[in-house]
């Protein structure tokens, strides 16, 4: 199967019994064009099929690693506030469940509960995902890398830029609708 074929069949979002094409999906993006940053895959926490990152190519992300059952965990309502704002202007947020703090469940339905009926989040949302130390994903290892911060807690926030650079790192206490968040988002989102 081609990679065209393969990135609009994983562009599409299906929450339940809803199928949707959303408004982040990059269909026809190649590997050619995607940055080393983004050439991983993660299983969808709604289905565990594999989604490309590359798909996001071009586009200004905010990824995240999440926990269920956090003392920031309302902060997914302000994420899903920052994503249906900001999509139209290139704008995808991706959260990362991670038990790495031991507070995520080990049961992926009850972590999809929580994400998507609780809090109704539609950006993309993948499987339990290490984030930080020796076993930390080589995506978070990168982002540690090119940020010098890994996370210390959950909610922690990467900004990456359209060209896949890493543009910043927020601890988990900057919430989505801070005016420092919100300030290097639209800086990021005018760079094209």
């Amino acid at each position: 199967m081609n990679l065209s074929l393969l990135n609009r069949r994983s562009a599409l979002l299906c929450l339940g019994a809803a199928c949707t094409s959303p408004s982040w999906a990059q269909p026809g993006a190649s590997a050619a064009a995607c940055p080393a940053l983004l050439q991983h895959s993660f299983p969808r926490l709604q289905d565990g099929k594999a989604q490309s990152l590359c798909q996001f190519s071009g586009r200004v992300l905010l990824v995240v690693n999440t926990a269920s059952y956090c003392g920031y965990t309302g902060q997914f309502e302000g994420l899903e506030a920052l994503n249906a704002r900001y999509a139209s202007k290139g704008l995808v947020v991706l959260g990362f469940p991670s038990n790495d703090f031991r507070q995520e469940d080990p049961d992926a339905k009850k972590t999809a509960d929580v994400c998507f009926n609780t809090y109704g989040v539609k950006f993309p949302m993948f499987t339990d995902t290490r984030v930080r130390g020796r076993q930390a994903h080589p995506l978070f290892a990168e982002l540690a890398k090119r940020t010098g911060a890994q996370p210390t807690w959950n909610f922690n926030k990467y900004l990456v830029g359209r060209d896949g650079q890493a543009l910043a790192h927020f601890e988990s206490m900057v919430a989505p609708n801070s005016r420092q968040m919100i300030a290097a988002l639209e800086k990021a989102l005018a760079q094209r």
